[in-house]
């Protein structure tokens, strides 16, 4: 069982990891701390992002000599391969930390390994601990690793009778401008903005974040955009601008989309495809997590909200569990939970 001195330290390592953005790298949010034997914080770090070292090796690196005979507190499972950087158990061994107590186990089959790697070299481990805390702070990260694809959110707008454009064709706007805005900040915390190639050709969208003055983030602040599907493009549409990066995914299949984005480091992908690319995420059950703004308005005809699914009888409906209902502005704000997220949360 960890000790007081070891919990406060947890609580440090939560701290600090919580302090890093990463919401659009690769990598997890990880903080540890180096304890002496008298329960000194000799030192502490949190992990930066892809291509930076870890927590547990900058905290190991910063103590020196005093990490010998010391506690090593993290909020990940040291890891136990070679990627960008070497593996945190051998860096843990060979400072002579003597005992790793550490809140989340590794998901990442890649990297797993490290609590039976550092016991098997005579260190004393402690697992688990707090781990419920650690998990909470790279839920999209956790579900990529136990999936191996990036955590699905898929958002829309319609009126109440289910549109999401008029007969004509027209779409601007069904929401308000504080729906819009929210949209704004929630597609904000995502890795990925994806849509299919008749949303490029028929809406011509920018795809990007913008502060509320309408002007774009800076680019390195800005989600990847993707764009799936066969059909030729125009290559002046505005989603290839420079505004942020864009990548063609040339597949009409939604498991061969999201396989290519996740080799490309996308954790968290932002759907907002039109009613046939929608449809057929939710067909293949690939949406995690659904954010649905209604509008107080009646179109009576246009444009469904998703497409075909292939359901005749209503004792077939695709239900969805129900997180939260917001106002926003004149709009409702719906979050809901798909079947296969509240699996891989149990996991």
């Amino acid at each position: 069982m960890a000790s007081r001195l070891e919990s406060a330290a947890m609580d440090r390592a939560l701290a600090l990891a919580g302090s890093v953005d990463l919401r659009r790298d690769p990598n997890p949010r990880v903080g540890a701390v180096v304890l002496s034997s008298t329960g000194e914080v000799i030192s502490d770090a949190a992990h930066r992002g892809a291509g930076h070292p870890h927590a547990e090796a900058t905290a190991i690196q910063q103590a020196g000599p005093r990490a010998a005979g010391a506690t090593l507190v993290v909020t990940l499972e040291p890891c136990n391969h070679i990627g960008r950087t070497g593996p945190c158990t051998e860096l843990i061994r060979a400072a002579g930390i003597h005992r790793v107590v550490f809140a989340q186990r590794d998901p990442n089959p890649d990297a797993a390994g490290g609590a039976a790697a550092l016991r098997a070299a005579g260190v004393d481990v402690e697992a688990g601990w707090r781990e419920d805390e650690a998990l909470a702070l790279n839920p999209h990260w956790t579900f990529a690793m136990v999936g191996q694809r990036p955590f699905v959110t898929w958002k829309l707008a319609a009126t109440i009778d289910g549109r999401s454009a008029a007969a004509d064709g027209t779409s601007r706007w069904i929401t308000g401008p504080a729906a819009r805005g929210d949209v704004q900040r929630l597609r904000a915390g995502c890795d990925t903005v994806l849509v299919g190639t008749g949303t490029v050709a028929t809406d011509d969208p920018w795809l990007t974040v913008r502060h509320p003055s309408g002007q774009p983030l800076a680019r390195e602040s800005q989600p990847r955009r993707a764009v799936m599907g066969r059909r030729e493009l125009d290559p002046r549409s505005r989603v290839f601008d420079l505004a942020a990066d864009t990548v063609r995914l040339r597949t009409r299949q939604p498991e061969d989309a999201l396989d290519s984005l996740f080799s490309l480091g996308s954790r968290h992908v932002w759907l907002e495809g039109g009613p046939t690319l929608s449809a057929a995420f939710v067909r293949a059950g690939l949406v995690d997590e659904v954010v649905a703004y209604v509008a107080p308005a009646m179109l009576g005809a246009g444009v469904a909200a998703v497409g075909d699914l292939g359901i005749s009888n209503v004792s077939d409906a695709l239900r969805f569990e129900l997180d939260d209902v917001t106002r926003v502005g004149s709009d409702v704000r719906l979050t809901m939970r798909g079947e296969s997220a509240s699996v891989h949360r149990n996991r």
